[in-house]
């Protein structure tokens, strides 16, 4: 790997990811959960716009960060965890040999990677400068795939009205 200054800005995102993620899993507050979830959600757009792929970066922020985020939000505070007991769990020898498999298997699966793709990408394809633009992934959408992107718009919005009048016959 060349350290070029885009791969170490990639390394950076990919570690406060990482770091992020653990800091996520392991915090007692929900609140302080979500907000690490929120940083790493920030992290891997990054790490996407990086990659030159706009469009996924865009989605990232707009559908993870901002819609699914604010509704864990509501969650949290609806569900209203006053009692620190609640959340409070025991290290027992399940959990620890749980955790410890894991690490052995995220390790295992690092070094199949390592050695997998080792010296067999050193180029970037050009046609990769092109595929992750907004442009490349509208003009696939409304011409290859139009007829499922419309079949999917009905279907969402059979599920809007099925909701509609769910909530209709709830109230009268």
């Amino acid at each position: 790997m060349q350290w070029t200054f885009e791969n170490i800005v990639i390394i950076t995102f990919a570690a406060i990811a990482l770091g992020s993620a653990v800091m996520m899993i392991t915090r007692r507050s929900p609140v302080v959960s979500v907000l690490f979830m929120i940083l790493n959600f920030f992290s891997v757009s990054a790490i996407y716009l990086m990659l030159r792929s706009q469009f996924v970066a865009i989605i990232q922020i707009l559908v993870y960060a901002g819609a699914i985020m604010v509704l864990f939000l509501f969650v949290i505070m609806l569900l209203n965890l006053q009692d620190d007991k609640k959340l409070t769990e025991n290290i027992s020898y399940k959990k620890l040999s749980a955790v410890i498999m894991a690490l052995l298997l995220f390790s295992s699966l690092a070094i199949t990677a390592y050695y997998g793709f080792l010296g067999k990408h050193k180029t970037l394809n050009p046609a990769a400068e092109t595929q992750g633009t907004i442009e490349s992934v509208g003009r696939e959408l409304y011409t290859t795939y139009s007829f499922p992107f419309e079949l999917v718009s009905l279907i969402l919005l059979a599920g809007i009205v099925g909701a509609i009048v769910l909530a209709q016959k709830k109230f009268e």
